[in-house]
């Protein structure tokens, strides 16, 4: 089955689809559910791909809030009804001096990578312009408690919190449908922000571009459904649907915009 689908997706996806495969047959063979960690959209996208919406093994989706990005996944089998407490997800609010500085989502980040703590292991960190919290592994929360002391050069202090205390994300998507020359990465991001195809070439050569999370180092790189890509300084977009060729030969897409993300 696998294999299958190797010609549908990346050689760099492979491992991926190996793994989801490796999942629907521990669910089969326990004939219960396994959870999965966070996964970015690109990634669920694989997941329907690969198990389908009425396959032998079903999968549910939970991120913590209604428009969340990253989600963690539950396989189960046909029987089984999933349970909030399934997903174990946890909530920290970041507590910091407001009045002496600010912190941000690129800096939350970093901290979290450099604790040695696994993207996989958190999910979208949100905001309301002043409040931070971030969404993760509940198993994983003290650890991150004890050791996340910092952001930047500022001292935080990080408290569990419950799911009806989570802020209303000011951040949104706002969907578009355009058509582009290509699906190159130089050439969405050049239409879509508005750059010349060269200025998106500079973006992607200085590593200001990043391609479903990790540094896109080929402009010449083709997207798919469900990619993100994120510039610094302009946003984000996200490739929701690929339509086909207009009748001048441009490529016709669905895609939301997350702008001014850096």
């Amino acid at each position: 089955m696998a294999t299958d689908l190797y010609q549908h997706f990346r050689p760099e996806e492979q491992l991926f689809i190996d793994q989801i495969e490796s999942a629907r047959a521990q669910v089969l063979d326990h004939y219960s559910p396994l959870l999965l960690h966070f996964l970015d959209p690109r990634e669920q996208y694989i997941v329907l791909s690969a198990l389908g919406k009425e396959g032998d093994v079903r999968f549910s989706y939970r991120g913590g809030y209604h428009e969340s990005e990253r989600k963690r996944c539950l396989l189960y089998p046909d029987y089984y009804e999933p349970r909030t407490e399934d997903f174990e997800i946890g909530f920290l609010e970041v507590h910091y001096p407001v009045k002496f500085g600010n912190i941000s989502h690129p800096k939350i980040l970093g901290s979290l990578m450099s604790a040695g703590i696994k993207r996989e292991l958190f999910g979208d960190i949100i905001t309301d312009g002043t409040r931070y919290q971030i969404i993760l592994d509940k198993t994983i929360m003290d650890y991150v408690v004890t050791q996340v002391t910092k952001i930047g050069k500022m001292t935080v202090h990080l408290e569990p919190i419950t799911e009806t205390n989570l802020v209303i994300p000011t951040d949104f998507w706002e969907p578009i449908e355009t058509t582009v020359s290509s699906l190159r990465v130089d050439a969405v991001i050049s239409s879509i922000f508005h750059v010349s195809r060269q200025r998106a070439k500079i973006l992607i050569q200085h590593g200001s571009v990043k391609q479903n999370f990790a540094i896109c180092e080929r402009p010449d790189a083709l997207l798919d459904i469900m990619d993100i890509v994120s510039v610094r300084g302009h946003g984000r977009i996200r490739i929701d649907e690929i339509y086909g060729r207009s009748k001048k030969d441009r490529v016709r897409i669905g895609a939301s915009i997350l702008a001014n993300n850096g």
